[in-house]
This record gives structure tokens, sequence and C-alpha cells, in this order.
């Protein structure tokens, strides 16, 4: 590329590498944005975009590549500059400049596709050692870690993501418990028979659970790995 062509480009800035980001990228390669653009993309995690839907199978041999939704090298071929481990802290909006700890960038067009962030409820108790978030592949390292000296799992939130939790747990050979804040599980998504039905199955799969039963404190006797996710919240901790 030319330095007359790079210079009649536009600086577009994409803060945040998840799934929809990436998805933004793709399209924009795809039909040919990059004549216009220079894009760069910030990301907050040390890895590249990857799938967050099947981010359960990590426990169960899958790694960061094979979550992976591009090649290594899909960014810099692509002609995309890809920033990983670099947080933005600060958007300058009279400036038109995004900060990060590393530097000030310049942008004349700025889209946010951060996605979601995990709800850790305001209870005593939620800072211990070992309550974790579940959202991120190093977020499920150091579950993983966590688990290795625990007995018990408590998810707490009994949403969709709360149950893929679960299972998760179960798959660390933890005793596992799903406490859910309403009146039956996936509240969002099923109606009280889908919600008594999904129970039944649980219950074969020697689940623990609970409803209507928000918590009001974290205890821990022993050692355990705690985590909450996004939109929900999830909890391990043995009894």
């Amino acid at each position: 590329m030319s330095t007359q062509t790079m210079a009649s480009q536009q600086q577009l800035i994409i803060i945040g590498n998840g799934m929809v980001g990436h998805h933004l990228v793709e399209q924009l390669v795809d039909n040919g944005a990059l004549e216009r653009y220079q894009v760069t993309v910030f990301g907050e995690e040390r890895h590249r975009a990857y799938d967050r839907v099947h981010l359960s199978e990590y426990f169960s041999g899958r790694d960061a590549d094979s979550l992976a939704l591009c090649e290594a090298d899909y960014y810099a071929t692509s002609g995309v500059e890809l920033r990983t481990s670099e947080a933005v802290i600060e958007i300058d909006r009279s400036a038109q400049e995004v900060v990060t700890d590393q530097g000030r960038y310049p942008y004349d067009r700025l889209v946010l596709a951060t996605g979601s962030f995990p709800f850790v409820p305001p209870i005593p108790g939620n800072d211990r050692d070992g309550c974790l978030v579940y959202r991120t592949l190093d977020d499920l390292d150091a579950i993983q870690a966590a688990a290795e000296n625990a007995t018990t799992g408590v998810v707490v939130g009994g949403g969709l993501l709360g149950l893929e939790a679960a299972n998760a747990l179960r798959g660390l050979n933890l005793d596992t418990a799903v406490v859910e804040f309403a009146s039956r599980l996936m509240p969002m998504q099923v109606d009280n028979e889908g919600g008594e039905l999904l129970r039944e199955k649980l219950k074969r799969w020697a689940y623990r659970y609970f409803w209507n039963a928000p918590p009001s404190a974290l205890k821990m006797a022993k050692p355990a790995a705690t985590a909450w996710s996004s939109k929900t919240t999830r909890c391990w901790k043995p009894t």
C-alpha cells in the first residue's frame, strides 16, 4: 500500500476483540473497507478473539488456539493492527484519541465492542480468595487452579450461563449446586413448566439446586474456587 493511500485513509479504532469485535473486522475485510480505513483493534486480553459460547469446553481439553476465531496471522495478513493485552482506559472525545497505558492513539471513527462484564453481587465475602469470575480463558485457568483444592462448587445464578458454568464444575469433579434468585431455573428462557422439567433433569444429573434463594454472604470453610460470570453470577465454594 502506497504512502499516499495510507495518508488518505481514515483511522478506525475498535475497542474490544471479542466475538462481536472480531466479526466486525471480518466484515470490514470482506467488504473492502480497508481501502478507506486503517483499522486498529484493542483487546484487553492476551488472547486473540475466541469462541466464548463454547468456553466450558476449555475444561475438557480444548485450548486457546482451538477456540480462536481465526488463524494467528489473520489480522496481520489482512492489514489490521491487533493490540492485545492493551486495555483502553480513557476516550478523549475532544482530541479524538483513545488512551492506554502505552500511549494515545488518534481516531476518525471509533467502535465500542466491549461486550458484557461480570456482575458480582455487593455481598460480604465476594472479595475472598477463590471468588472468581467466569468470562475469559484466564478466568478459567484461575478456576481450574482453585478447584484442585476444592470439593464442592456452588453456582449462583441458574440462567443459561450459570448452568454451563455448573457443567464445567462437574467436569472438574466438584460436587455442584446451583442457586437461583428467581422461582425457576433459566427464568429468562423458559416458563414455569419448562423450569420444572429442567429441575428434574438436573436432579438426575446429581446437581443440587435452590431457587428463590438470593445469597446474603459468602463464607468459605476450606479452600475453594468461586466464580461469577457475565450478566449473572456464579460462585464455587465448599460446604
